[in-house]
């Protein structure tokens, strides 16, 4: 069984996964480029998001939950500012299409963030 169709019911964990599978290949990308030091810190940062919601899926308590969420808020924002400065700059490749993912991925956590905090 994949991992997609183990979490095919949680949009959250799939949107984060697919995600980090396209940052590992434009990574990679970079890597080939000599561009290293962005390319591992958007690496860390950009796989980290769905590791973190994925860890949020056994909380032990509903703080505990809103809390890894917050985590993996705080790693889309530091993955959002490396894709920022990629877009910003001539000599790296395009990477339009993974600031709207990541723009989608926020909307989720902050959703699921707030109705949590709600109930």
């Amino acid at each position: 069984m994949t991992f997609n169709e183990k979490y095919k019911d949680n949009a959250l964990l799939i949107k984060t996964f697919n995600f980090a599978l396209n940052i590992i290949d434009y990574t990679t990308e970079l890597q080939n480029q000599k561009k290293f030091v962005i390319a591992n810190q958007l690496l860390k940062s950009g796989t980290s998001i769905g590791a973190n919601s994925k860890e949020s899926q056994n909380a032990e308590s509903k703080a505990d939950f809103i809390h890894k969420l917050k985590i993996a808020i705080k790693e889309a924002d530091e993955t959002e500012y490396w894709l920022f400065l990629c877009d910003a700059h001539n000599d790296y490749p395009n990477c339009k299409e993974l600031l709207n993912q990541l723009s989608e991925i926020l909307k989720i956590l902050n959703k699921i963030i707030s109705t949590s905090k709600r109930n």
